[in-house]
């Protein structure tokens, strides 16, 4: 399809437009460095138009009317001039219904399309959207998501007025892909005044900036957010997106000593803990058991052998693996267990344990194998 965007340098036409290319459909891009000429050539070869230009943080109040009403009035005028009846998709606001310049200048645009759909049968899809959140944000200009992540990853300062204040977020994916769908097949769309995009996350403003600064945090503690909760995994990827370019990368702790080292990687509250264990050629490490805890071993480099014997019996049982085959050791309860560098080089170890590890109910007790 040829899909006409306006605003589509914009945050939420910056991820569609990428979207529909990734598709295969033909996207004319209208922004503000575009002309006149390309708007009018591009509405007559468009099949859809998908319109997101407006203004929200104008100079003047002037500005809102010009931006949002007034150009909407103008890209209706066009496609009436030119018989052109592409079905159309208008992103506003839910302040449309408050009393205020922003507002009134998105319901004037909402009415302009609303009539022409009705004067000349153009399906007209108007799109109420709340806070806005993902990658491409603007940060210190219009959400709030994009300033405090922006802002804790580099040290800044965050303002909050009132902690328990409640705000509705929805996450610009959700927003993209259902745009997606209906571009594609706007036949199963249920015709109705206005469309709202689903789910929608509210949080306390408060609790959402202690939210980022644990993010934040993690580069310390090593706890992985909780990926299971919806919202929280789609902010964290929102965060990741405004760390600074130079700081990407952060350090760990290397527990070392003559025998190797040993380095905490994650940590979580749900699905364990994962570190890296380096093993100098010829020596031993383990030669412990756990009551709950169990373990999983991958050799990435190196060989080694991994021995076990069962608590209260004699027969020690032994694997031999290497980093050219991986394999995943399961290193089960009951079984003391140690692991040997038997070649030449560093053995690199990756484990996974099912609880991160509590100094104060270590649930680790040595024995040889």
């Amino acid at each position: 399809m040829k899909i006409l965007v306006t605003g589509a340098q914009g945050f939420v036409g910056k991820n569609l437009c990428l979207v529909l290319n990734e598709k295969g459909h033909q996207v004319f891009e209208y922004d503000l460095g575009s002309t006149k000429e390309e708007l009018v050539r591009w509405i007559k070869e468009a099949d859809f138009i998908v319109h997101l230009a407006g203004v929200n943080r104008p100079l003047t109040n002037d500005e809102f009317y010009n931006g949002n009403a007034n150009f909407t009035f103008e890209l209706t005028s066009l496609m009436e001039e030119y018989s052109c009846k592409s079905p159309i998709i208008y992103s506003s606001t839910i302040q449309a219904e408050r009393d205020n310049d922003y507002g009134r200048s998105k319901k004037m645009a909402e009415d302009y399309l609303r009539e022409f759909s009705i004067r000349t049968g153009t399906p007209v899809f108007i799109y109420r959207l709340s806070n806005l959140f993902g990658k491409w944000s603007r940060p210190n200009y219009n959400s709030v998501i994009a300033t405090f992540a922006y802002n804790i990853a580099r040290d800044l300062p965050i303002r909050i007025d009132d902690p328990e204040a409640m705000i509705n977020f929805i996450y610009i994916d959700d927003l993209v892909f259902t745009m997606l769908d209906m571009i594609e097949n706007p036949q199963q769309v249920k015709i109705q005044d206005y469309y709202f995009i689903e789910p929608n996350y509210p949080i306390k403003i408060g609790q959402l900036a202690n939210t980022i600064r644990q993010f934040k945090a993690s580069r310390t503690t090593l706890m992985v957010p909780k990926l299971d909760d919806d919202f929280t995994r789609k902010l964290y990827a929102t965060y990741l997106s405004y760390l600074p370019e130079d700081d990407f990368g952060y350090a760990l702790t290397m527990n070392k000593d003559d025998r190797g080292s040993f380095t905490e990687f994650l940590r979580s509250e749900g699905a364990g803990q994962v570190s890296i264990n380096v093993t100098k050629p010829g020596i031993t490490k383990g030669n412990h058991w756990h009551h709950t805890k169990n373990e999983k071993f991958l050799v990435v480099s190196g060989q080694a052998e991994i021995n076990f014997r069962k608590i209260g019996t004699t027969e020690i049982i032994t694997y031999q693996v290497n980093g050219d085959d991986l394999r995943v050791i399961d290193i089960p309860t009951g079984y003391t267990h140690n692991i040997t560098n038997i070649g030449d080089h560093d053995l690199v170890t990756i484990m996974w344990a099912s609880e991160p590890y509590d100094k104060n109910n270590p649930d680790t007790h040595f024995e040889k194998v």
